[in-house]
């Protein structure tokens, strides 16, 4: 089935909203195809303000309506606790908040934008948007993350060629407590090294109190040659700060 006969088949759509690649295209063909569709962005902890930011001006551009909510994400024990399967009950809390926000809108169908690219076993959300009735029709059309940025990039849509995002709660590993201080710290700490001029860039939590920086291979010598400049910005709020010489 093309992407064109699912919109013909659901003239009437809810969006999963993030302002990243996927979800921008699949905003952008629904419009194109019209469909009535409305953009929903759950903003918890997990997300920077630049995300919701992102997905404001998107959802604008494109005239697509928004509704933003906000979910406090460490309410659920299985999120702040942060188990190995955290995505998974995380993903379920904020489906379901959506499945409610949409249904009272009159919507009965939420999308999302999930990719052929992306992998169940890696990704544990996947399994609650499934249990939960979510449609992906950018996975299900076979549409994967190259030929999405593609499409992206003719219909002009300026998150053609933005890094893929991972939530915040990514950068602390499976087992330390997720805190609101630990991630305003990363949170932080990301948006300084933006600051540098840094691009695709992850902080991560080396338990208990360092960081360990990742970056594309292409910024490893201006990290290298910004050694001091990165230290004296990330320094006052990890004890170690290290650079991953492996690049992304």
């Amino acid at each position: 089935m093309k992407l064109d006969d699912f919109f013909r088949k659901n003239t009437k759509i809810a969006v999963a909203f993030s302002g990243g690649v996927d979800s921008s295209y699949l905003l952008y063909a629904a419009k194109a195809a019209g469909c009535d569709v409305r953009a929903y962005f759950i903003k918890s902890q997990f997300q920077p303000r630049t995300e919701l930011n992102d997905a404001i001006r998107i959802a604008s551009r494109l005239g697509v309506a928004l509704t933003v909510d906000a979910l406090n994400a460490l309410d659920d024990p299985e999120v702040a606790t942060n188990p190995p399967d955290r995505c998974y009950h995380c993903k379920k809390h904020i489906m379901k908040r959506l499945w409610e926000l949409a249904r009272a809108d009159g919507y009965s169908v939420l999308c999302d934008g999930t990719n052929a690219d992306d992998d169940e076993s890696d990704r544990p959300g996947m399994r609650a948007q499934r249990e939960l009735g979510v449609v992906s029709p950018l996975r299900d059309n076979g549409l994967n993350k190259a030929g999405i940025r593609g499409l992206s990039e003719q219909a002009g849509l300026p998150t053609h060629d933005k890094p893929s995002y991972a939530c915040l709660a990514t950068r602390i590993p499976a087992g330390t407590a997720i805190t609101v201080r630990l991630l305003d710290k990363i949170e932080r700490a990301e948006e300084m090294l933006s600051e540098m001029g840094f691009t695709d860039y992850r902080v991560r939590l080396m338990p208990p109190d360092g960081a360990k920086i990742q970056i594309p291979d292409s910024q490893l010598e201006m990290a290298t040659a910004r050694r001091a400049e990165i230290l004296e910005a990330l320094k006052p709020g990890f004890s170690d700060v290290l650079l991953d010489l492996t690049g992304r």
